[in-house]
């Protein structure tokens, strides 16, 4: 069986080789494509893709470049379009997320029970890095939001982790090209009839100062998309 694993990337030349290393020795018996999905990157990350080969010579590693920034939704559409697994997960590039939680993501798919498996920041016991008290409940309110028009009880619908069969993921078609997709793919899943699990994930969340993206305005939008999406196709 063979894990695709998706990792749109924007701006993140101090963390890429680190992900990717990461990625690898996630303790997992699967074998594993990496799908990288480069949006316009302008800080010298695209510079290191061609050092992929030698730094990591055995592993399965495609790159893929837009040529100009669409965002994070865009990423996923050129990444979910090229993977060739039996399963799919999304990986963020920034070292939030840990990929040492692979096995409890995968575990309800691979038993048999699963369709789709959500991460949660806010479920279970894992270990979290304290930061902002608004962005928490700004996170909590969308997700009461989403399960509001989509009859879904997570506790975290804009996590980065979500892992799904492949067949749901040709299930789907993504229109959003930003942030907007993380709703979105919860609106089309809930619609799908698809099984849900979600479990604890650990999350090193990273402060403004060290490169976090999303903001309130984000946030906004996403109203406005768990909306558009709910009732409509």
């Amino acid at each position: 069986m063979l894990l695709s694993v998706v990792i749109p990337v924007y701006n993140e030349k101090e963390t890429l080789f680190t992900i990717i290393e990461r990625v690898l020795r996630a303790p997992i018996e699967l074998e594993r494509e990496l799908v990288l999905v480069d949006d316009f990157s302008t800080d010298g990350t695209r510079d290191l893709y061609a050092e992929l080969p030698t730094r990591f010579p055995d592993a399965s590693i495609r790159v893929f470049r837009h040529e100009r920034n669409q965002g994070k939704g865009a990423a996923l559409r050129t990444g979910f379009a090229e993977v060739t697994g039996d399963i799919v997960l999304i990986q963020d590039a920034d070292l939030e997320y840990s990929p040492e939680d692979y096995p409890r993501l995968l575990g309800p798919i691979l038993d048999g029970r699963a369709d789709v498996v959500y991460g949660s920041r806010f479920a279970g016991g894992q270990e979290h890095r304290v930061l902002y008290f608004w962005h928490s409940v700004g996170n909590r309110f969308l997700t009461l939001f989403s399960n509001m028009m989509t009859d879904l009880n997570l506790t975290d619908m804009e996590t980065c982790y979500k892992v799904f069969r492949a067949e749901v993921i040709r299930g789907i078609r993504i229109r959003s090209d930003r942030f907007g997709v993380e709703p979105e793919m919860t609106a089309k899943i809930a619609r799908g009839r698809w099984r849900i699990y979600e479990v604890g994930i650990s999350y090193s969340g990273r402060s403004y100062e060290e490169g976090k993206k999303i903001t309130w305005k984000d946030g906004v939008k996403a109203i406005f998309s768990i909306i558009r999406f709910a009732l409509a196709d």
